[in-house]
């Protein structure tokens, strides 16, 4: 059984900055596929980014330039680097592993002064 735990969000002032990490258990982690989505309230859930195991990537228009998605496979671990934060990116964050279509539960950003 795959799980994935996220952590890692908060409140951040605009133009800050968070990093976001997922846990991965159960999985063949390093050869796997992983990404990130976001949900704000009152929206559809939404791609962020996409991670490769050869390290080639994918981002929404709305997040290009300003997050980066990474992982340590030795920790079994995806990371979400977000920057020049704005109110817009206020969301709950979810950790995807496609191959399973597992979840973790999320992790709350908000972006406010």
């Amino acid at each position: 059984q795959v799980q994935l735990v996220e952590s890692g969000g908060g409140l951040v002032q605009p133009g800050g900055s968070l990093r976001l990490s997922c846990k991965v258990s159960g999985s063949s982690f390093s050869l796997n596929v992983m990404g990130w989505y976001r949900q704000a309230p009152g929206k559809q859930r939404e791609l962020v980014a996409i991670g490769t195991t050869g390290f080639n990537t994918y981002y929404a228009g709305s997040v290009k330039g300003r997050f980066t998605i990474s992982r340590d496979n030795a920790k079994n671990t995806v990371y979400l680097q977000l920057n020049s934060l704005k109110p817009e990116d206020t969301a709950v964050y979810y950790c995807n592993d496609p191959q399973s279509n597992s979840w973790g539960r999320g992790t709350q950003v908000t972006v406010s002064s």
